[in-house]
């Protein structure tokens, strides 16, 4: 019996031992050189904040402006938010069509993406791109101090669906060795353009864009708008067919049928103009802002220093200038849209669209910064008041989800009604039959 006892007490000895030795060094802190560092705090088990990616596509830019717009958001947002960029085309339509591609089949690998100034309502409509309101409202920013022709663009049904980065417009351009200024209104310029034709070795008094394109169709909305026409209304429907329309059309067959203008005018595009202009031969151009860099041009212009510029001339309402120019919207499939909104924000917003004008001389829509010291230096016709307020009179295109195909019947009808084939009352009523048709087509 005793011997049993032994045997068992043996046993438990060993049972004890082996459990000490098995969990001793985590129940009881130990003090050996080999266990020291189980006194220092353990590791947290939180795992570390994600870096949230996110793609912006834009087309091409030879300026060093975009990449240093990402740099700086990249380091500012470092840890948080990393913004990665695919350059698109530099063709418009080829940007265009990629985008379509990837968001009709439900793509995110675009986050932000640049949008010519035509394309919110389509896309929009598309279900495309997400609406803004609510990032807006949330940040409180103030769009009123953006130009109302940019915000238009970016508005569709009474929601917002992009932001406006930089503008671009129709620009009335004229001869300062020959006349002391621009012609206020319509009337006046076909007076003083026929008035002063052929001094200084002018040909023509007057030369804008009228061949069978979307140049021409920008002339044309410009003309409309100053007579206080409109094309299509806010929430998509076609209106043109308007006293107000016929009039302003009116008004563009007048100049352009003149005897001041080309013979072949219905020929002339930007390149045709900007060169008969730059060449001394016309008193006063429509044209873009970029004419006036031409116009300075000592290696191919024979104007430099004899060139300002002005708004185009008034109608019987304002002066109004097609707007041109580019607004940035967020994918609807992205995946992350707060983050793309903080992106978008800051691209579009001061310090975004500084970087653009002093980097990029690029016109900003954020108004302000016309009155920044930096960027008037770098770009000294940006404090020119005529400058900018030819840039704020800019209307857009009609904001339609069908733009393209509108734009063809315009092309089509006002030029019949240019080459005297019809008459504007009647390229209207025909734009007008075949607008609501295209309409009635895409619902």
């Amino acid at each position: 019996m005793k011997n049993i006892k032994k045997v068992l007490a043996l046993v438990l000895a060993l049972v004890m031992l082996f459990a000490a030795s098995a969990c001793g060094k985590s129940a009881v802190p130990s003090t050996t050189p080999e266990t020291k560092n189980e006194a220092t705090p353990a590791p947290s088990t939180e795992a570390p904040q994600e870096v949230v990616e996110i793609t912006y596509a834009k087309g091409v830019d030879v300026t060093p402006a975009t990449g240093k717009i990402i740099e700086t958001f990249n380091k500012r947002y470092e840890g948080k938010i990393k913004v990665n960029f695919v350059e698109m085309p530099s063709d418009t339509g080829k940007q265009h069509d990629q985008y379509v591609t990837s968001f009709a089949a439900g793509g995110s690998e675009y986050d932000i993406f640049d949008a010519d100034v035509i394309w919110p309502a389509e896309f929009a409509q598309a279900d495309y791109a997400l609406a803004l309101d609510k990032y807006v409202e949330r940040d409180n920013l103030d769009l009123s101090k953006y130009m109302t022709g940019p915000v238009a663009a970016a508005t569709f049904k009474g929601k917002l669906w992009a932001m406006p980065r930089f503008i671009d417009a129709g620009m009335f351009f004229y001869r300062t060795d020959i006349v002391d200024k621009a012609p206020e209104t319509y009337d006046e310029l076909i007076e003083m353009a026929k008035a002063n034709k052929g001094k200084n070795g002018t040909q023509f008094g007057f030369v804008a864009q009228a061949k069978q394109y979307e140049g021409m169709v920008c002339n044309a909305v410009e003309y409309i708008a100053a007579y206080g026409g409109s094309v299509v209304d806010g929430e998509g429907n076609i209106v043109i067919n308007s006293p107000e329309t016929i009039k302003g059309l009116k008004k563009m067959v007048e100049v352009f049928t003149s005897d001041f203008v080309p013979s072949n005018i219905t020929t002339f595009t930007e390149p045709e103009s900007c060169t008969s202009f730059i060449e001394g031969q016309s008193v006063f151009i429509r044209n873009w802002p970029y004419q006036w860099f031409m116009c300075q041009d000592e290696s191919q212009s024979k104007v430099v220093g004899k060139v300002a510029f002005a708004p185009l001339p008034k109608g019987d309402v304002k002066s109004a200038s097609c707007l041109g120019g580019w607004l940035a919207m967020i994918n609807k499939n992205s995946k992350n849209p707060d983050a793309a909104w903080e992106f978008l924000k800051f691209l579009a917003g001061p310090e975004g669209q500084k970087i653009s004008a002093v980097d990029g001389g690029l016109a900003p829509t954020y108004i302000p910064l016309y009155d920044d010291a930096e960027v008037v230096k770098v770009n000294p016709h940006f404090g020119d008041k005529g400058f900018v307020e030819g840039l704020k009179v800019a209307v857009p295109r009609p904001v339609s989800p069908i733009w393209p195909k509108l734009s063809e019947i315009m092309q089509i009808e006002i030029s019949k009604a240019l080459a005297g084939q019809q008459t504007v009352e009647e390229a209207v009523a025909n734009m007008e039959q075949q607008m609501k048709a295209a309409v009635a087509d895409a619902q």
